[in-house]
């Protein structure tokens, strides 16, 4: 009889632990760290983050009009290391580093990973580097914080057509936000960054005579402000399911150049293992003025929380 008593007291136990976990799943990776939540003290986040642009339309000088052009890609790899340094998980300090590769006139897109340096339509190369700190400004809100990085060119000025990367000293600081709700199935995310572009203007770099390659002041001398919204859904504790908004202007601030667009996108996330996550999504810029280019964003990221 005793026997059958601890039996029944063990399922009971069983049963009831099966159920609160069944109620209360643990949040994955994928749910819990949002660009909003701080790593603790002595974790690690390194993510690589691979995107691939190409155009075949652009707008016209001044206007919102589109027409063709030849094919243009442009590859970004960057590689996000951040670690946490307080006690109370509301400090990050980390590094960025990032690698491009461009590739005009007509090539297919998946030409760029060639990587090739032909000083006529082809350029890559390791072009800026970004000390970084994260913080949480307010106990009360654990799912608002801001990034704060200084991006520096260390790419050389070459005397060829092919731009490779704009030649700023870029501060930028990125501002999240995250809701959950329904149950824990759905999340609003939200990013409003403030970028500025410190640099000597075109008209400058002209006048001085030291300019190479001065398309790529372009956004010298400008404030970059774009604004973010994404609407996520978890399918599961290891999965997310995402769309995606845009809206982004480059505001003249002395270089007498300025651009706004439009990008919608929607994507997904899964976590492979506990340490690893991968990360795919798709954009498209539906709206541009100024020279700006109408294309397509595919990205590819694998992100290790350690």
């Amino acid at each position: 009889m005793k026997k059958v008593i601890v039996l029944a007291i063990a399922l009971a136990i069983s049963f009831v632990g099966f159920a609160q976990e069944e109620k209360e799943p643990a949040r994955s990776n994928v749910q819990e760290f949002t660009p909003s939540k701080l790593l603790n003290k002595g974790q690690w986040d390194i993510k690589f983050f691979n995107s691939l642009y190409t155009q075949t339309k652009k707008t016209g000088a001044g206007t919102g009009k589109s027409f063709d052009i030849d094919r243009e890609n442009f590859f970004t790899n960057t590689t996000e290391i951040y670690t946490g340094v307080s006690k109370n998980a509301r400090i990050n300090v980390g590094l960025i580093i990032q690698v491009r590769a461009n590739n005009y006139g007509g090539q297919d897109a998946f030409s760029v990973f060639d990587f090739e340096n032909n000083g006529v339509d082809s350029r890559s190369g390791l072009t800026t580097i970004a000390p970084s700190i994260r913080v949480q400004p307010f106990a009360s809100v654990p799912n608002f914080s801001f990034t704060s990085s200084v991006y520096l060119p260390i790419f050389k000025d070459k005397d060829v057509p092919a731009y490779l990367d704009k030649r700023s000293t870029f501060w930028e600081t990125k501002f999240f936000y995250d809701k959950t709700f329904g149950g824990g199935d759905w999340q609003i995310f939200t990013e409003a960054d403030f970028g500025f572009n410190f640099g000597e203007s075109t008209s400058d770099a002209i006048a001085s005579g030291d300019a190479v390659n001065v398309g790529e002041r372009f956004a010298n001398n400008s404030l970059f402000l774009p604004v973010s919204a994404f609407l996520s859904y978890f399918p599961s504790s290891k999965s997310t399911l995402f769309v995606n908004a845009q809206q982004a202007f480059l505001i003249d601030l002395g270089n007498d150049f300025e651009q706004n667009y439009t990008q919608l996108g929607f994507g997904g996330k899964y976590q492979l293992t506990k340490v690893l996550n991968l990360e795919a999504s798709y954009g498209k810029i539906v709206r541009g003025n100024n020279f700006q280019g109408l294309g397509s964003t595919f990205s590819l990221g694998l992100r290790a929380l350690l």
